[in-house]
């Protein structure tokens, strides 16, 4: 059964766990859901977000009031070269990413030459993002030092790609089942990617991109690059099962996330 939704903090403007943003897009709290023996993921400690080359200086203070002491940055060099992330004066935070490429292009930033991007067309360029993913050196790397730091630093995390929805959704659903949260859980926090109240800050960012690559893209097919879909997450859950018999041997084999590691995140995480 899906849990409720994490509660608002007081002295923030939300709607349910989105921060109302100008610049940043969906940006939320991925805490607060349900794990067995009635303890939740603590909220206030577990942020996801898009990057925040856009953030507008209230997004700065925003981001500054919340105390993140950690950012795992899943782009790839050329992507925070070419969109560096704002920050606020006081900035202190740990930053941690990838010297390197960790995507080719992904469809919804406009990569993959000049086609018709039919939303068949778009759903299977996603489908191909995610079974790329589980076997991409760069993403190995990058979610074994997300592991890593949300087990040795203390604080709250940030974690954040272009969109906040891939990447980031893919390292915020693997956290959360480490945590134990129930699977329709897991999918429920990954589809609120498609409530975010800043749709209108990615399409800004994206959108002309995309459309000099695809030409005019109809809402359906939109909704599948700039957004997600149940079938994402599962098709890379699939192919973590194939290449390594679960997702729990996958975690413990190849990103770092052994039994004690798990058991600290939890004492760490859930309350």
């Amino acid at each position: 059964m899906i849990s409720d939704s994490p509660a608002p903090v007081s002295g923030t403007a939300r709607i349910g766990p989105f921060f109302l943003t100008e610049g940043i897009h969906n940006l939320r709290d991925y805490g607060g859901y349900a794990v067995p023996g009635a303890g939740r993921v603590r909220t206030g400690l577990l942020l996801r977000s898009g990057q925040h080359m856009e953030a507008s200086e209230a997004d700065l203070a925003l981001i500054d009031a919340l105390d993140i002491r950690t950012i795992v940055d899943l782009r790839g060099t050329s992507e925070r070269t070419g969109f560096p992330c704002r920050r606020h004066a006081n900035f202190a935070a740990q930053v941690i990413a990838y010297d390197g490429e960790t995507s080719n292009s992904p469809p919804h930033e406009g990569g993959g030459g000049r086609i018709v991007m039919t939303p068949e067309k778009a759903r299977e360029r996603m489908l191909a993002v995610y079974t790329r993913m589980p076997v991409n050196p760069a993403m190995i790397w990058v979610f074994r030092e997300y592991f890593r730091a949300l087990d040795e630093n203390e604080g709250g995390s940030l974690v954040h790609c272009f969109a906040g929805k891939d990447r980031t959704g893919i390292a915020a659903s693997l956290l959360l089942h480490v945590l134990g949260v129930h699977h329709d859980d897991i999918i429920a926090e990954f589809l609120l990617t498609n409530e975010a109240p800043t749709r209108a800050i990615l399409e800004r960012q994206s959108l002309p991109r995309m459309e000099a690559h695809y030409g005019a893209i109809e809402p359906e097919a939109l909704h599948n690059l700039m957004g997600v879909l149940p079938e994402y997450l599962d098709t890379y859950i699939a192919k973590v099962t194939q290449d390594h018999g679960s997702l729990d041997a996958n975690l413990a084999t190849t990103l770092g996330v052994d039994g004690p590691r798990k058991e600290r995140l939890r004492a760490k995480l859930v309350a």
